[in-house]
Order: structure tokens, then sequence, then C-alpha cells
């Protein structure tokens, strides 16, 4: 199974800030404010949902392309994408913008303020598929996740065109996103992937009901936190899946969501029915917590197969065990 994943490659600059940011504010003089804080640590990681989930995909031993838009600064993180078994031949570099960045400072609190420049992500609109078809010998799925709208719905509509299978991932573009398009980024798609806020989102984004929009995709997965995951099907019992456990302390949330994709779609390209697939999801997710940064932690396919015994018992790994890419 040939998956192509779109979407955002960015660069993460991270800091930390000794204090507190509400320290800083002064009562009665909110209508100016002007802040500067002085962080006692910087951290440079490699970022953005599709890169993600691709070299997640990659370090279980499959061969996804990745689709988006970079800077000519992308070159380390190519290098890096190439080495974890990720197709990069895709990726539009831009002549006159960089890659994505996103900056964020976090004080002693947990509170966050970030700052995201799209950079080049706005040329991914100019990204065909078509190109990238020829070049790979056909694809077996598209996931198409947080981009550049008018690219996320480009890459949907090319995916009717080809008839190539599509799953959408609209993720954090549903608050933006008019109801029109809502509606064409799920109409047909092969699966739907959301979280249980962004469930709710889309329904009120689309002005249609849960039903309805059962009936436009072919399979709708909600991940629900500590909760584990749900899988629905227009007719069909749900299969609810519980979360597996964090064998270590979170770290970092950051990449759980799209570390859960990329399990889920590995699963189903190894030939896993909907269950496992959840499964693995989890497990790649609960393993994305327990790393700092969504690109640092060393993943090797034999490691899920662990972490699914443990958190489902010894029949949940079985049926990967055979697998030349996964065998430890």
């Amino acid at each position: 199974m040939r998956i192509a994943v779109t979407g955002s490659i960015v660069m993460d600059h991270l800091m930390v800030f000794p204090g507190r940011f509400t320290d800083q504010l002064v009562a009665g003089r909110l209508d100016h404010v002007s802040l500067s804080f002085l962080v006692d640590a910087l951290h440079i990681r490699r970022g953005g949902g599709a890169a993600d989930i691709a070299q997640k995909i990659g370090q279980l031993g499959l061969s996804p392309v990745l689709v988006g838009a970079v800077g000519s600064d992308f070159e380390p993180y190519r290098a890096r994408l190439g080495e974890q078994g990720v197709d990069t031949g895709s990726v539009r570099v831009s002549a006159t913008l960089p890659t994505a960045r996103l900056v964020r400072t976090r004080d002693a609190d947990g509170n966050q303020i970030s700052t995201f420049y799209t950079g080049a992500t706005a040329e991914a609109r100019h990204i065909s598929l078509a190109p990238l078809l020829a070049r790979t010998g056909g694809l077996d799925l598209v996931l198409i996740s947080p981009d550049d709208p008018e690219a996320m719905l480009q890459h949907t509509r090319e995916c009717h065109d080809l008839a190539v299978p599509f799953a959408a991932s609209p993720s954090r573009q549903l608050a933006r996103l008019e109801r029109d398009q809502v509606r064409a980024l799920i109409d047909g798609s092969r699966m739907l992937f959301t979280n249980e806020e962004e469930s709710v989102l889309l329904q009120e984004r689309s002005g249609w009901t849960e039903e309805q929009v059962l009936g436009r995709t072919g399979v709708w997965i909600t991940t629900l936190g500590a909760a584990g995951s749900r899988v629905r099907r227009a007719g069909r019992t749900a299969v609810e899946v519980p979360a597996a456990q964090a064998a270590r302390a979170v770290t970092d949330p950051r990449g759980a969501g799209d570390a859960y994709r990329a399990g889920f779609l590995a699963a189903l390209a190894w030939g896993g029915d909907l269950r496992a697939a959840a499964r693995l999801g989890s497990v790649t997710a609960v393993l994305a917590l327990e790393s700092a940064g969504t690109h640092e932690h060393p993943l090797s396919p034999a490691e899920p197969l662990r972490r699914l015994e443990e958190a489902y018992g010894p029949m949940a790994a079985d049926m990967f065990t055979a697998l030349p890419a996964v065998r430890a």
C-alpha cells in the first residue's frame, strides 16, 4: 500500500521562559502592550503535520510520499526524512520563501504565546498530484492533512478526478473553512480523521449531522485522548478502542494525533482490520507522548509490537509479527 501525505512542513522554534507572562501585564495598561522575555532554553525541531505523519510511517517500515511546500533551507530536513524512508521527491521548493516557522514561548505556568509564519506553505496550492502518480507508478491512498486551504481543496478535487482514494484530516483548518469547503473535503473520502472537539466543529461547519457525515465517508476515526479512539461506519456498530498507557512521564503532547494517524494507516497497509489499526494508532500516539519533540524518538518497527502486546494482549501483535518490515 503506497501512501502519500499532503500538508504542512514546519521548523519549530520552542522557547522556555522561567517566569510568568501574567507578571509582565500591568492592570489598566492592557490597551498598549509591549512585552519582552529573556528565555532560558531554545529548541529548534523539525515539525509540521504532514512531515510528522510521513516520518512515523517511514519509521514503521513503509515508504510514504511527502507532499508539501518548503524553502531552500529544507535540505537538512529532507536528508533526515530520507534516512527514515520518506520519499520527498514531490516536495515543492520555493524560490523566494523560507520553510514555515512556528515560534512558541512557554512560561512557568504552562501558558504559551505562539506565532506561525506560513512561509512557503502558501505555495502548496501549486502542487499537482498527477506528476506524483506518474513518478511513483500510482498511489493507494492520499492523506490530506492541514495545509494551505486552497491546496487541501485542490488535492481533494484531483483525487476525485484521478480516482485515487483519499483520507480527510482537516483538523485545525476547520475553523477557517466555509461550509461548502468542509463538505468538499469530506465528501467521497475513504477515511475521515478528527479528535473529539473537531468532530463537533466539523458538524457545525458542514451543517451535516453525524449520520450525514457517515454517509459521505467510508470510515470516521475520532481520537478521544485518554479515553482512546472510536471508529465508525454507516450502519455498523462503532469500534471502541481504549488508549494505550504511557510507560514514562509525558514530556510533550505535540504530535500525538499525527502519530496516531501514522500508526492507523500503517496497520491498514499491512492488512490489519480497523480495530488493529486503532490499536497501533494508540500505541504510536503514546510513544510520541513519551518523546520530547515529534521527530526525536528513534522508533523501530519492533517497539510498537512490544507495546501492542503490553496494552492489548499477545494476539494484538500476532498479525504483525510475520511481516518482514516489522519483525524484531
